[in-house]
Formats: structure tokens, sequence, C-alpha cells
């Protein structure tokens, strides 16, 4: 059997990441990924914060498969027939690396194992791994495809599932459809300058990110659009019970979603190049499962890491920053001889340390807003309901807008759960 400094179990953006670090300092490391390639089994949004990145890939701007750099993030409440848009600009065009970067994962993903490569690591593509090897209650190595590899440390980083870590008694805690989400997404391809003259950007360089409330399939959850060169990235994000008890299959919300006239406008004309479907996890700080143990560390999806604060989605960034933390334990690990928990211990401690982590703690009150079934359905109505009776010009006289939002709360919300959301809100993302 073959011993590795460590086995990476995935080569989406987590592992990838770990794999680099870990050869980069001179580790024998070996990626195992069930993909044909990597990129070809994952499914996000994608949107890209260099922050993390730039830290970890110095000028990866520079070589990396990007789409566009997003320039503008707009959060747009949709009502059945209105749209109500809070858009806004970065103007700087000077700003290199950009705040965000549109990419498609199976650009993305190839290059980013690319760099683990070049550093030293080994890939192997197209194996499953089948379960983790133990010895006294200590991860010692994976089985793949009838054989059997050996490592001092096995990084867990196979996506939201972690089939590996229950089958192997070391995750214990169980789905709850309240914590999970599905995401099914289009691609959707567009001629480049038709995206950048629709999306109103400066060049094909440049592109826009739209989150998206309400209208959403009678289902909670967001929709979103990102513009990449010449296509675009349509998609919804929901509860996954909330869409069990719409009997709605997944495919049928999505195409409601771009059926509203405020999504069809800027998709139109386009042509279906790719479809996909994932469960999510939904983020936050009190879902973050066990990071390590005897023998192993779990980041990215794995470690059920994401951050949702409403207005963005984030999960590759998140899954860097664990990954890159998480190397640091083990290297540090390395140094002692020990790879046990209380040596990886550390890993913990450093994610905790990262801006990434901090974030998610500062957000932590926003989930419970997003249990607010009112935010999804009745909000984004109303909100169009009131700017609709204060711009139209009728036979009737105007209103004011405490008059029109008076009118139009009726039958709808009362003053009391409005006030009561208005501070579940105010505390979930102002104060």
């Amino acid at each position: 059997m073959e011993k590795f400094d460590a086995i990476v179990v995935g080569a989406g953006p987590a592992g990838a990441t770990a794999a680099y670090l870990l050869a980069k300092a001179g580790m024998q490391v070996i990626v195992i990924e069930r993909g044909e390639t990597p990129g070809s089994k994952n499914v996000s949004g994608a949107l890209l914060f260099s922050q993390v990145y730039s830290e970890i890939f110095p000028k990866f701007w520079e070589s990396a498969p990007l789409e566009r750099a997003i320039v503008g993030h707009a959060i747009t409440f949709l009502g059945e027939q209105t749209s109500v848009n809070l858009d806004y600009r970065d103007l700087d065009e000077g700003h290199v690396p950009h705040n965000a970067y549109s990419v498609l994962r199976a650009r993305f993903d190839p290059w980013m194992a690319q760099q683990a490569e070049d550093a030293g690591a080994m890939l192997m593509p197209g194996f499953t791994v089948d379960k983790l090897l133990q010895e006294n209650g200590r991860v010692v190595g994976i089985e793949a495809g009838g054989d059997a590899l050996m490592a001092d440390v096995v990084v867990v980083a196979e996506g939201t599932r972690s089939g590996l870590l229950k089958e192997a008694g070391l995750r214990t805690d169980e789905y709850h459809a309240s914590d999970v989400s599905i995401g099914v997404k289009d691609v959707i391809a567009l001629p480049e300058d038709v995206i950048t003259n629709r999306f109103q950007c400066l060049n094909a360089d440049e592109g826009v990110a739209y989150t998206c409330v309400g209208h959403t399939g009678g289902v909670e959850g967001g929709g979103f659009l990102y513009t990449n060169k010449d296509t675009l990235s349509v998609g919804v994000v929901a509860k996954i019970d909330a869409v069990y008890k719409s009997k709605l299959q997944p495919h049928a919300i999505l195409n409601e979603f771009k059926a509203h006239p405020f999504i069809s406008r800027l998709i139109a004309g386009g042509e279906i190049v790719e479809y996909s479907a994932q469960a999510i996890h939904r983020g936050g700080v009190h879902l973050i499962g066990q990071l390590y143990g005897d023998g192993y560390v779990v980041v990215g999806s794995a470690a059920r890491l994401l951050l949702n604060n409403v207005m963005t989605l984030r999960g590759m960034d998140v899954a860097v920053a664990s990954a890159a933390a998480a190397a640091k334990a083990i290297l540090a690990a390395r140094e002692m001889g020990d790879y046990s928990h209380t040596a990886l211990a550390g890993y913990e401690q450093n994610f905790k340390a990262t801006n990434v982590y901090k974030d998610m703690v500062t957000f932590k009150d926003t989930y419970p807003l997003l249990e607010n079934e009112r935010l999804f359905h009745v909000y984004p109505e109303l909100a169009g309901a009131v700017l609709g009776d204060m711009f139209t010009v009728g036979a009737k006289p105007s209103k004011k807008g405490l008059k029109a939002l008076r009118d139009d709360m009726r039958g709808k919300v009362s003053l009391w759960q409005m006030l009561m959301d208005m501070n579940q809100i105010g505390k979930g993302l102002v104060r």
C-alpha cells in the first residue's frame, strides 16, 4: 500500500488550495477527484471574492480563467409584475484586483488544480473514494477503486454531503431540512457585446451581479443572475423543505423565476447551454461541523462552511480560507510529528482568526431573518405596490408614501408585524 504525507479528497477550491499549500511546503500530496476533470461535478453561482485568493495566489487575476470583474451589485425585490432595484456600481476603473469576479467552475477549477500540480501535488481524477480507512479510531488513509492509499493526514474536501465522514462514524449529526437548500442554475449563452450593452458595462471585462428576493416560484428562497463573458449564470437557491411543500420540481421553480418580466428581459435571446442542481448547506456559524479529528481535517462545504448575508452568497472564498487554515495546522502538526486531534486543533483556531469567520459571526443573525416568509412573499410585492402608487399619475389624486404604504399593507401585514420584521432586519443586517 502506497503511503503519502497527505491525501486530499476532492479537487474543488478547498481541496486544491489545501493541496497547493501542502505541496508547496514540501509534503507529498495526492488529490483524489471523482469527476473526470476538476469542476465537472461542482455546482455554484459562481462569484469569486478576491481578497482571500489574492493572499494565497498572488496576482491570480493575471492567469486565472476569470469571466468578468463584478463592478456592480444589485438587490432586486420582485413582485408578481414589478421590480424594485437597489443598484451599486464601483466606477474606479484602476482598482485591481476587483472585489469580485464571475467564474465558470468547469474552467476555473482545472486552473486551481493545476496550481496544486505545479507545486508538486499529484492529481488523480475519475476516481471515487469509497471509504476512509481507520486504525484504532484514527484515519490512516482512503480506499478508492479497491485500492488502499495511506497517509499521515487526510483532507476531506468532498463537498456538501460528506458521506465519507458519516459512513466512518465521524459525523453523527443528521441533515435537517431547515438547514439545507437546493440550488438550481442555468448557464445561458448570449453574445459578448449584447451582455456588455444590456448590463451597461464599459467593456467585456466588466460585469454585474443581481441578488433577487421574491417571486421564486412561490417558494422561500432567492434568485441570482451573474454576467460571464458570453453567458449568464441564472439560478435560484430555495429552502429544501419549502420546495418539498410546494410539490414543484426544482427546474420548474427556476423556470418561473426566469419567466418574471424583470429576468426575462435580461435573458431574452439567450440559449441554455448548461443546467445543474445541487443540495447546499444554508451556512452560518451555528451549522459549522466538526473540523478535525485524529488523522483528518474537514474543509469547505464538507464542513458546512457558507456565508449568506442576503446581499451575497459566499462559498468559494470561505472554502479557500478554511483550506488555508487547515494547511497551516497540518504543517505545524508535521513539525511535531503528531497528527492527532490535539495537534490538528490549531485548524479551528486559525480559521476563527480569519476575516471570513469574523464575517460569519457578524452576520449570524441573518439566518433567522431567512426564515421569515414575509421577506420573500409580502415585502417584495409591497415595495412594488407602494412605488407604483407614488409614480403613477391616474384619475385619482396621488398619495404620499406613508398613505400608499398603509393602504397597500391592508390584508397583507399588520403594522405590528412590520415593526417586528423591521427590527429583525435591522438586527440581521444593520445593527
